[in-house]
């Protein structure tokens, strides 16, 4: 089993969710940790353990990040962190390209539901000062709904001001210990 710090520098972990219906909003989280034990010889051992400092959102829009940190959104004073933990890792990745599956819990405002990270290995490489570095990119989709995320406004025209849908993307580097 070898033990893989996520380098918070190297990992970004993004979000994408209608505005309006006909835009797309992004935003991503930049205090992001965690670790990754993977077992090269039984890779479906594998697990992966993060922990994202809700706070930390990041859309380009202070008042719209004011307002994703309130109590409609993410309410980061209750819920500091959102986290994840794997339960299983479906396919083995050992070559870049390799597509796998991580299946686990992802915890945000307080609740927990199972998601599946659909994930493409990027492969190892040596860093200038002689570490060793991994790296991986996965995606997912999340109805916010599910997880108490309930604030929205209807507009005149109709429909809704915010989507229910949230696109994840995340590219990890992580770093041998």
């Amino acid at each position: 089993m070898t033990t893989w710090n996520i380098d918070p520098a190297h990992t970004t972990v993004e979000l994408a969710v209608k505005h309006m219906m006909f835009t797309t909003v992004r935003g991503r989280f930049t205090g992001v940790k965690g670790t990754i034990h993977a077992d090269e010889q039984n890779p479906d051992r594998s697990t992966v353990e993060s922990e994202i400092e809700a706070k930390t959102i990041d859309t380009g829009t202070a008042d719209r990040d004011t307002h994703l940190k309130s109590a409609d959104f993410l309410d980061v004073e209750k819920f500091p962190t959102i986290t994840f933990r794997s339960k299983r890792v479906q396919g083995a990745a050992s070559k870049e390209g390799d597509r796998f599956k991580v299946v686990g819990e992802l915890t945000i405002h307080g609740t927990t539901k199972e998601v599946t990270l659909d994930c493409t290995y990027g492969g190892t490489g040596t860093d200038p000062w002689g570490g060793t570095r991994a790296g991986a990119s996965a995606t997912t989709e999340i109805d916010r709904r599910e997880w108490g995320l309930q604030w929205n406004q209807a507009l005149e025209t109709g429909g809704i001001l915010v989507g229910n849908t949230v696109k994840i993307t995340i590219d990890v580097q992580a770093v041998k210990a």
